[in-house]
């Protein structure tokens, strides 16, 4: 898949996010980091959007920018975006987390590497919760 198609395909996962993700747009062993977590591999990707799909109510990604970064040894792609969400937390707050991702791209194609980095602190993210 060329750059241009993935940048529209990624567009299209955000606005229905978490539900029909494309996963065939990254590669099997796509490493994944966030201030929370980070992993190898399609399946585990697979089970954290699903998670999140069952866990949070309202739950929606915005993207605000996406843009493609030349390298010499490897395309990335940089998105920055908001995911909102209301906890199921008993007073169900309302959540929201800014940041932005860094996807790396292979020789094939696929995104070999998602990391996103949050505009806030895990700590911020916490304090949402009882706020």
């Amino acid at each position: 898949m060329n750059i241009t198609n993935l940048i529209e395909t990624i567009k299209a996962d955000y606005q229905r996010f978490p539900l029909d993700q494309t996963y065939s747009i990254y590669a099997p062993d796509i490493y994944f980091q966030d201030p929370l977590s980070k992993f190898n591999g399609i399946q585990k990707y697979q089970k954290m959007i699903g998670f999140l799909g069952k866990w949070f109510r309202n739950l929606r990604l915005e993207l605000h920018e996406i843009k493609q970064v030349e390298n010499n040894s490897q395309d990335k792609i940089i998105t920055r975006w908001t995911m909102s969400w209301q906890s199921p937390l008993p007073w169900q707050p309302k959540i929201a987390v800014s940041g932005w991702s860094e996807l790396a791209v292979n020789h094939d194609g696929l995104i070999s590497s998602h990391i996103d980095y949050w505009d806030c602190s895990v700590w911020d993210v916490l304090m949402q919760h009882v706020s």
